[in-house]
């Protein structure tokens, strides 16, 4: 049977987001393969991170390295990271030590079944993680264009009016 982590990942720490239902779609895949999952790694945090910056990221490379681990499980390419420096330096990391990234909604493994390389998926993760860090950059110029339209349109940012409490307001609530 091989062992397997999952690493999920969502940029919002508002509570918007959740990765519950990455954590769950990997579960029932890894049973469904009849892996067992030895250990689960989540967080709430940028992809455009660098890897030193993400704490469940290199609590898992830590941890494959010292447990016999087969195989890291992520929904999609862009969970590992939105910077394909960052992406391709956790991979080679992965791949050093004989541990296959699997990324479920590509359907590819970085590592062949004999160990060595997969060339093919080390071609397309390149240009994956390159499409992920434009996904994220047009994100950005939209959300920058939207805010300068708004502004230009007359719209405020900031608190609304009569929004604001006086000290002792303030005070009292606190």
């Amino acid at each position: 049977m091989k062992r397997v982590v999952i690493y999920a990942r969502v940029s919002s720490t508002n509570g918007t987001q959740d990765y519950n239902r990455q954590i769950n779609d990997l579960t029932a895949f890894a049973s469904q393969n009849n892996c067992e999952v030895a250990k689960v790694f989540a967080e709430q945090i940028s992809g455009a991170k660098k890897n030193s910056e993400r704490p469940a990221l290199t609590e898992l490379i830590e941890f494959v390295n010292s447990n016999r681990i087969d195989k890291v499980f992520v929904t999609e390419l862009s969970r590992l990271g939105r910077d394909t420096l960052q992406v391709l330096q956790a991979i080679e990391l992965l791949n050093q030590n004989k541990i296959s990234l699997y990324i479920q909604n590509y359907n590819i493994e970085t590592l062949l079944p004999n160990g060595n390389v997969n060339p093919m998926s080390q071609f397309l993760i390149t240009i994956l993680a390159e499409v992920a860090r434009m996904e994220r950059k047009t994100i950005r110029e939209r959300v920058e264009s939207g805010y300068k339209n708004h502004l230009l349109n007359g719209g405020r940012v900031g608190r609304k009016v009569g929004y604001r409490k006086d000290d002792e307001a303030m005070k009292v609530q606190y």
